[in-house]
């Protein structure tokens, strides 16, 4: 259940309102075009390494320090998109 596309999204939505501190109306906003490092004012270096952490723990997942790049946080999508993957494995 936990691969499911809404579900892996809805994690991440999730995961990015708690860590960031982001109301419930951007989350609900966030869209798979929208920019995330560099343009959310939240998220900078600091916030990342807690915002991957909570990931792993909400997905049981393990993200490796080579997997994580400038794209993997370019966009909400690129994010969700890379949280589906791990799960597929």
């Amino acid at each position: 259940m936990a691969g499911d596309t809404t579900d892996v999204e809805a994690a991440v939505r999730a995961v990015l309102g708690d860590v960031l501190g982001l109301g419930a109306e951007r989350t609900a906003a966030l869209e798979t075009s929208t920019p995330l490092f560099g343009a959310l004012p939240e998220l900078d270096s600091m916030a990342v390494a807690g915002l991957l952490t909570e990931l792993e723990d909400r997905l049981g997942i393990i993200i490796d320090d080579d997997e994580v790049d400038g794209e993997l946080l370019e966009s909400f999508g690129n994010l969700v998109a890379f949280a589906r993957s791990k799960l597929a494995r």
